[in-house]
């Protein structure tokens, strides 16, 4: 089945991306392993083909990925022969940049910040490319296609640049950068359909398939060395699959029995909540996504 409306959400992709590469000097493109990025990097493919894309890909690691996430990582970058770069949040525990959280809910997902800003200095990238939607979460609804920071890495929601008649302004100072969304426009649904369309390959985490789960304040966590379960936590096998893939100590499952392509484009069709309704780090606080992003967070 072909949806008509995705070729222009396409092109508006396409462009965006060919804007970076016209405007910056050390562009990136930021890689998770979850579906976005994945189809961040195949328009990156279908816009500077038959050349290799112009910029590498960065992984800021927390050491807490589903092994699934690191294998296809592997695969794709040997695929694209790509140039892999890998922001490692250990390093900064080991180097005292971070401090690592403690107890129950501990998280290395908030770490990730200042391993993404050190990854940005060390390598003087310009501007990073992300594969946020504006659906996704209500901080993440401010944000224009080019995202101005500061020299110290942060946003501000309430001084951003307008952007008229596609036209975007990537002038900066020295030492600050930006965050791109060629994205923004688009919808879980929108992503999905477009890699069933394109016969994307994404990891098997995304498809039903049976897991050891335990259930922690209405938050389904996959039974990981990363997590150790509480007294009251019982552990057993489910068929789940992931909407969005993170750090394997926040991240959610769903229960489901969607195990191809069809079946998740009409389970994504008849939910009532949104993917990040699975992350457990989102629920910390109303505004926990956006104090994050201020900081420099994605």
């Amino acid at each position: 089945m072909r949806y008509s409306h995705l070729k222009e959400l396409e092109e508006e992709a396409i462009y965006v991306m060919r804007e970076v590469a016209a405007q910056f000097e050390r562009p990136a493109l930021l890689f998770s392993g979850g579906k976005d990025s994945i189809t961040m990097v195949h328009l990156a493919h279908k816009a500077f083909r038959p050349a290799p894309f112009p910029f590498p890909l960065v992984h800021i690691d927390t050491g807490h990925n589903f092994p699934e996430t690191i294998e296809f990582r592997d695969n794709l970058v040997q695929r694209y022969n790509a140039r892999l770069i890998v922001g490692s949040v250990q390093e900064s525990i080991d180097k005292g940049r971070v401090k690592e959280e403690t107890g129950p809910d501990a998280s290395r997902n908030a770490l990730q910040t200042v391993t993404l800003l050190d990854t940005i200095k060390e390598h003087q990238l310009d501007a990073a490319l992300g594969g946020g939607r504006r659906d996704e979460e209500k901080a993440r609804a401010k944000e224009r296609f080019f995202s101005h920071r500061d020299a110290f890495g942060q946003w501000d929601p309430k001084n951003q640049r307008p952007e008229l008649w596609n036209l975007y302004n990537g002038r900066k100072n020295a030492g600050e950068h930006f965050r791109v969304f060629p994205l923004s426009n688009w919808t879980e649904m929108d992503v999905w359909q477009y890699i069933s369309e394109e016969q994307v390959p994404i990891p098997n985490i995304y498809f039903a398939h049976k897991r050891n789960v335990f259930n922690r304040n209405g938050v389904i966590l996959a039974d990981t060395d990363f997590v150790t379960p509480q007294e009251n936590e019982k552990v057993y096998e489910e068929t789940v699959r992931f909407r969005t893939i993170g750090d394997a100590t926040c991240t959610g499952a769903v229960i489901s029995n969607a195990s191809t392509m069809e079946e998740i484009i009409q389970e994504v069709a008849a939910a009532r909540s949104t993917e990040r309704g699975n992350r457990s780090d989102d629920k910390r606080s109303e505004a926990a996504m956006e104090d994050r992003k201020k900081l420099g967070y994605f």
